[in-house]
């Protein structure tokens, strides 16, 4: 015979614990999935990692569905200059994207010869390898790989396509209150620099911010369901990697 009274605390352990799990998705912590291959090689796709929501504040997009419960952000912390960030499109407030955070309110950024201006500043970026292949989709690219040094001090790995086929921009003048953002596979990446589709985030369209890889496979090898080829499906070297 069943027991109504279990059935009731069953029930009630069930719906505290997805309390629970929200107010930690919400407010502290939320594993994201990465896509695409616009992050490569920083994010590669398949890796799981893990997003501080309480980095940068909170505003409705900190909460699943973004209900409009906020009308601003609160406890804001400001982000710096070469966070990998995740935040909603401004396109449609919905999608979520992650890239790195290149200008601040008021930087005047710019793309010369292929070469990235801050301020009027070229960024220095050195070789560190120019027989590299990356995905760009569902196709493989050749690229040169480079360490890039922000101004204030943090570098970080890009990759250009051997093509270069972004070379050259207008000068992009983020707004008060507003990002700009790059994503490290600088030719196979729709980020601030297609206004009609990213543009400038504003910064209550901040999630959190990006901090380690908790998991990673490789879906070209295998998928959830051809269980024998997990264990080469399977990223180990990128388990609790800190994303940089």
């Amino acid at each position: 015979m069943i027991n109504k009274n279990s059935i009731i605390d069953n029930v009630k352990t069930l719906f505290y614990a997805l309390i629970i799990a929200l107010i930690i998705r919400s407010l502290f912590i939320q594993p994201f999935y990465i896509p695409s291959s616009s992050m490569e090689p920083t994010l590669l796709v398949g890796d799981r990692l893990f997003v501080t929501k309480y980095s940068y504040g909170y505003s409705k997009h900190s909460f699943p569905f973004s209900p409009p419960i906020l009308k601003k952000r609160i406890f804001f912390n400001d982000p710096k200059r070469g966070d990998v960030v995740v935040f909603k499109t401004p396109v449609d407030n919905r999608t979520d994207y992650i890239k790195r955070l290149i200008g601040l309110p008021g930087d005047k950024i710019q793309f010369i010869d292929s070469n990235l201006y801050i301020n009027n500043s070229e960024i220095i970026k050195s070789r560190i390898s120019k027989n590299d292949k990356i995905f760009c989709g569902n196709k493989t690219i050749d690229v040169y790989t480079f360490q890039e040094n922000l101004p204030d001090g943090k570098s970080h790995i890009t990759v250009y396509s051997k093509d270069f086929t972004f070379q050259n921009s207008d000068i992009f003048t983020v707004p008060e209150d507003h990002y700009f953002f790059l994503g490290d596979n600088r030719d196979c990446s729709k980020d601030s620099r297609f206004l009609t589709s990213v543009g400038y985030v504003n910064k209550d369209n901040l999630v959190g911010k990006a901090q380690f890889i908790f998991f990673s496979s490789d879906k070209t090898i295998g998928s959830l369901f051809t269980f024998w080829k997990w264990h080469k499906s399977i990223r180990y070297n990128r388990f609790l990697k800190k994303i940089k």
